[in-house]
């Protein structure tokens, strides 16, 4: 008799085990399927129907995490920033560690960000750099400006102007002016770019022509790549190369930058590591590690171009004063090589506001 019982017991085991694991391994296909499909109509631009469909697929799978992801990414490609942004919050709750929640939720607070209603801003900024060996140098810029957000991106325009004062044998004291315009267009959710040229009349420490292209692709898991040139005029044309890998990790930006300077004895490169922590949307501050010969901020005085090795820090912090005002303010310290085996102190410095003049 207790032989047959156990032998009962046994088959009621083994047929639930055949009966439940070819429903989960069909549920989970038929999951997975059903997420290939809404992205598939999503990709579309059929978003009212990804959205009613991806809305169905958490209901009825609501531990499958990449649904989640999903529904809220959809929901921020229809500029539903808030709403994209709990959904992804939920899944964090049980999650905090899932990383390509943290991307999306970075990517959604970068839209929402770009997206702001505040279509007008004025800015406003002054920047210093100094050196005393083998001769003292003194260059400060004062750049006053405005910028608007329009459908394709944002763009701005402004006017710098340089002042130069340096010490004997030359005792130079000039001021120069320069015009200059930047955009940042959206190519699409996934690519966006930087593109700027500046103008300044022949004779002035200034380039008389700067231009720069860079574009990023942005990836999965919060990584993200890209590639651009620069290119600078004074009395013959210098060109830089530079790309860079970036990854978010939650309340963090992390970046690796490399730049390939063409110089006539043959290229030169740099590196510039850069850590941000992030203390809200849009407030952070950064810590800029550099080495090697090309800069990774513009030129500006044509001296410059003759550095031969560096190894820099800056420090940044961005805040928000006010809904209307922000400003960045930063330092930083070069120990650079101008000539052979010899080396002297660099400082540099600035702040920079900006105001909402209006909102749309």
């Amino acid at each position: 008799m207790f032989r047959i019982f156990y032998l009962f017991v046994c088959w009621i085991v083994l047929s639930l085990l055949f009966i439940t694991i070819p429903v989960n391994a069909q549920e989970k296909i038929s999951a997975e399927s059903e997420y290939s499909r809404i992205r598939e109509v999503a990709f579309k631009g059929d978003f009212s129907v990804a959205e009613a469909d991806a809305r169905k697929l958490v209901k009825a799978f609501p531990e499958y995490g990449d649904a989640r992801i999903l529904l809220g990414r959809i929901l921020a490609w229809q500029k539903k920033y808030a709403e994209a942004s709990a959904v992804i919050d939920t899944l964090l709750v049980t999650d905090p560690d899932n990383s390509d929640a943290l991307s999306a939720k970075k990517d959604i607070s970068q839209w929402s960000n770009s997206n702001t209603p505040v279509s007008t801003e004025l800015k406003g900024g002054y920047s210093f750099d100094y050196f005393k060996f083998p001769y003292s140098r003194f260059w400060q810029v004062f750049n006053t400006g405005a910028a608007h957000k329009f459908n394709w991106g944002k763009g701005s325009a402004g006017i710098n102007i340089g002042n130069l004062i340096t010490g004997v044998p030359d005792n130079i004291n000039s001021t120069d002016i320069q015009m200059e315009a930047e955009a940042w267009p959206r190519i699409s959710d996934k690519n966006y770019g930087f593109v700027s040229y500046a103008f300044s009349p022949p004779e002035s420490n200034f380039p008389q022509h700067r231009a720069a292209l860079e574009l990023w692709q942005v990836l999965r898991a919060g990584w993200a790549v890209s590639a651009g040139m620069n290119f600078y005029y004074f009395d013959r044309g210098t060109f830089i190369a530079l790309a860079s890998v970036e990854k978010y990790i939650g309340q963090y930006w992390l970046s690796a930058k490399g730049f390939l300077y063409f110089k006539d004895d043959g290229p030169t490169t740099s590196l510039y590591l850069n850590g941000r922590r992030y203390l809200g949307d849009t407030d952070f501050i950064q810590a800029t590690l550099g080495f090697g010969t090309a800069p990774d901020e513009p030129f500006d005085i044509q001296s410059d171009l003759m550095r031969m090795s560096a190894y820099s820090l800056r420090i940044t912090c961005n805040l928000t004063i006010s809904q209307k005002v922000s400003f960045r303010i930063g330092t930083g310290y070069s120990r650079e090589e101008y000539a052979e085996n010899s080396w002297r102190n660099r400082f540099e410095g600035g702040v920079f506001i900006t105001y909402a003049l209006n909102k749309k």
